[in-house]
C-alpha cells in the first residue's frame, strides 16, 4: 500500500507553457497543438509526462519541435475554435482528450488527431474500427463497459449498507451521456435504486445536488471534461451531503472523492507521445490502431472516509494502488 504524498510537478510548470513563447519558435519545425480539454493547472503532471515521453524520442521542445498549447477549462464549445485555430496554425498533429478528438474531427479531415483518451471511440464515430482506424483519428480507448462494472463493484465494498445511487454526468457530452446509461443499467441489475443527476454547464452543478439530496446513498461520478474542471466544487458538495463517491481519476480521489478507478493518466499520456512520435516520423493514423490502456489505479481517499464517518474494509485498503491518509 503506497501512501500519496502531494506534489506538484514542475512547479506548475504547465501554465507558463502555453502562449506566447510558442509562436516564436522557428516555422520550420514539426509543430504539435495540444488542446487540453481543462485547465493548465488540471493537467500540469500529464502535460509534463508528454513533453518528457517526446523528449525521450528526440523531440526537444523549441529545438526540434514546437507545442501551442491551448485550454478549452471544459467548455466544449471551445474544441471547435482551438481547432480552428490549429489549422490556420498548420499543426501537423493535434493531441487531445475523445471530447476535444470528436470535434476537431469535424473541423479537419486532414490533420492527425491523437486522442490520449475516448470511452467509445468506435460509437461515438471516431474511429471505424480499433484495429484499421480509418480516417485522421486514432489514440486509446477505455475499456468503459468493464469500468462502470467495477466502480460500482468497489462502491459496494466500500459501502455495504448502501441501496440508493446517484448517477451524476455531463449529458451533452454523448459519451458521458453514454456513461450514465451503462452505470444506471449496471447499478439496476444489482438490485440498487438509481437516480440520474444529469447536467450541461457549471451551473446546473448545484441544482443537481439540491435534486439528490436525500434521495441517494452513494454517488457515481461520469467523467467529462466539464466534471473535471468543476472537480473539487463536485466533491465539496457531496461531501456536504455525506455521499460516497466513485470517480474516475486519482486526482479527483486526491480532491476529496472517496475513491477513483481509472486508466493511469500520466500513462496514457506518455502513449500518446508515441503516437504523436509515430505520426511526426510520417505514420498514418488510419494504419495505427487504437489501444486500450493496460495500467488501472485504485485510490483511496481516507481522510474523505474519516469525514463520512466510514470505515473501509481492511480488506479494500489492501487492494489500493495508494492510500491518501
Amino acid at each position: 500500500m503506497i501512501r500519496r504524498q502531494f506534489i506538484t510537478l514542475l512547479g506548475g510548470a504547465a501554465a507558463a507553457w502555453p502562449l506566447a513563447a510558442r509562436a516564436q519558435q522557428p516555422s520550420k519545425l514539426p509543430l504539435v497543438g495540444y488542446l487540453g480539454v481543462t485547465t493548465p493547472t488540471s493537467q500540469t503532471q500529464t502535460v509534463a509526462a508528454f513533453v518528457q515521453r517526446l523528449r525521450d524520442f528526440g523531440w526537444i521542445e523549441g529545438r526540434t519541435v514546437a507545442i501551442e498549447f491551448r485550454w478549452a477549462e471544459g467548455r466544449s464549445e471551445r474544441f471547435s475554435e482551438i481547432t480552428a485555430e490549429f489549422v490556420r496554425l498548420k499543426v501537423d498533429v493535434i493531441l487531445t482528450g475523445g471530447a476535444g478528438a470528436a470535434a476537431a474531427k469535424q473541423v479537419t479531415s486532414t490533420i492527425p488527431i491523437v486522442f490520449s483518451i475516448a470511452a467509445d471511440p468506435i460509437g461515438s464515430g471516431l474511429v471505424m474500427s480499433l484495429g484499421r482506424p480509418g480516417g485522421n483519428v486514432t489514440g486509446l480507448s477505455a475499456q468503459q463497459t468493464d469500468l462502470v462494472g467495477k466502480r460500482i463493484e468497489l462502491l459496494r465494498e466500500a459501502v455495504p449498507s448502501f441501496r440508493r445511487l446517484a448517477v451524476l454526468a455531463n449529458i451533452g457530452n454523448a459519451t458521458a451521456a453514454l456513461e450514465m446509461e451503462e452505470a444506471q443499467a449496471a447499478a439496476k441489475k444489482l438490485g440498487f435504486h438509481v437516480l440520474a443527476a444529469a447536467i450541461r454547464r457549471a451551473e446546473d452543478i448545484g441544482p443537481a445536488f439540491d435534486a439528490i439530496e436525500g434521495r441517494a446513498d452513494a454517488l457515481y461520478v461520469v467523467g467529462d471534461p466539464l466534471q473535471f474542471t468543476h472537480r473539487i466544487r463536485i466533491n465539496t458538495l457531496a461531501l456536504g451531503l455525506r455521499l460516497p463517491t466513485i470517480v474516475p481519476r486519482r486526482e479527483e480521489a486526491e480532491a476529496a472523492g472517496l475513491m477513483s478507478y481509472g486508466p493511469d493518466p500520466l500513462h496514457l499520456a506518455r502513449r500518446a507521445a508515441e503516437y504523436v512520435d509515430k505520426i511526426l516520423r510520417g505514420a498514418k493514423p488510419a494504419d495505427l490502431p487504437v489501444e486500450q490502456p493496460t495500467k488501472f489505479d485504485f485510490v483511496i481517499n481516507l481522510t474523505t472516509a474519516k469525514a463520512l464517518g466510514l470505515e473501509v474494509p481492511p480488506t479494500l485498503l489492501a487492494r489500493a494502488d495508494e492510500v491518501i491518509e
